[in-house]
C-alpha cells in the first residue's frame, strides 16, 4: 500500500496565473487509486481555484484541511472552516468555486468519482468542456447555433 501525507509539501504542479495562483498534488495518483480521484490544492491569498463550474458526470467533495476558504455555489457564498466537508452533486445544482479571501494560504482536498467521459460546464463564461474516456480533450468551446440532427449528413 502506498501512503501520501496531506501535511507534507509534495506538489505535482503549480498555477502562477495572477488571480489563480495555486499548487496541487495528485493524491489519487500517488496512492494508485482507481475508482476515486483525489487532489490536494494550496491556494494563495486573494486567488481563486478553478472557474465557477459543474461536472455533469462526476460528483466531487471538498474537505478543508487548512484555513478558511470561501465557497461559491448556486445558492450563496459562505466561509468554510477546517474540517468542513461539502459534496457537489452532478449537474447545475453542484456548481462551485473556491476562493481565498484571507491573508494566509488555504489547503483543501478535492475528491471525485472518476466517471468518463465527462462534460464540464463553466457557468460564468458559457464554455463547455468535454473529455474522452481516456481523458483527452474533445472540445472546449462556447456552444453556437443549435444544429438539426441531420445537419451535414448525406
Amino acid at each position: 500500500m502506498k501512503v501520501f501525507n496531506l501535511n507534507d509539501d509534495e506538489w505535482d504542479r503549480s498555477e502562477d496565473r495572477a488571480g489563480w495562483r495555486s499548487k496541487d498534488a495528485w493524491v489519487g495518483h500517488h496512492i494508485d487509486a482507481e475508482l476515486l480521484g483525489g487532489s490536494m490544492y494550496e491556494l494563495e491569498p486573494g486567488d481563486r481555484l478553478w472557474p465557477y463550474h459543474t461536472h455533469h458526470a462526476n460528483e466531487e467533495w471538498v474537505i478543508v484541511l487548512r484555513g478558511r476558504p470561501t465557497l461559491r455555489t448556486s445558492e450563496d457564498e459562505r466561509e468554510l472552516r477546517e474540517g468542513d466537508v461539502v459534496c457537489f452533486p452532478r449537474g447545475k445544482e453542484g456548481a462551485h468555486q473556491l476562493k481565498n479571501a484571507t491573508d494566509s494560504p488555504i489547503r483543501v482536498l478535492m475528491l471525485s468519482t472518476l466517471i468518463v467521459p465527462d462534460l464540464v460546464e463553466y457557468l460564468d463564461t458559457g464554455k463547455i468542456g468535454a473529455r474522452s474516456v481516456k481523458g483527452e480533450r474533445i472540445v472546449l468551446a462556447r456552444p453556437g447555433p443549435e444544429l438539426d440532427f441531420w445537419d451535414g449528413e448525406s
